[in-house]
């Protein structure tokens, strides 16, 4: 049985109306970086910013150039941990979200 939407198309319109699940792409993001899987943690949030088409902001929030900010969030991409810390912080900023790791 065939999809009638495209999978990437679901969640950009679910974190454009929903802000528990930005909270969460930005949780996940966050987890996935602290647990050494860097490639999720920049997909989730690369669709964090198109979800919210906050590449801009964030490239001058980072005073950094968009495009490079698109490339370090691609697939071949390699932030610094500085920047990806600085990108975590400009995103859960925006959505007025505290970031604490909690040990289990």
């Amino acid at each position: 049985m065939p999809l009638t939407r495209n999978f990437k198309d679901t969640v950009m319109a679910r974190a454009k109306a929903d802000k528990e699940f930005r909270e969460e792409l930005i949780v996940e993001a966050t987890n996935a970086l602290l647990e050494g899987d860097i490639d999720t943690g920049k997909s989730l949030i690369r669709d964090y910013l198109n979800a919210t088409e906050a590449f801009t902001v964030v490239a001058e929030q980072l005073q950094k150039d968009e495009k490079s900010l698109r490339r370090m969030l691609g697939p071949s991409g390699n932030p610094t941990l500085k920047n990806f810390i600085g990108i975590l912080r400009a995103c859960s900023s925006s959505e007025h979200l505290s970031l604490k790791v909690c040990h289990h």
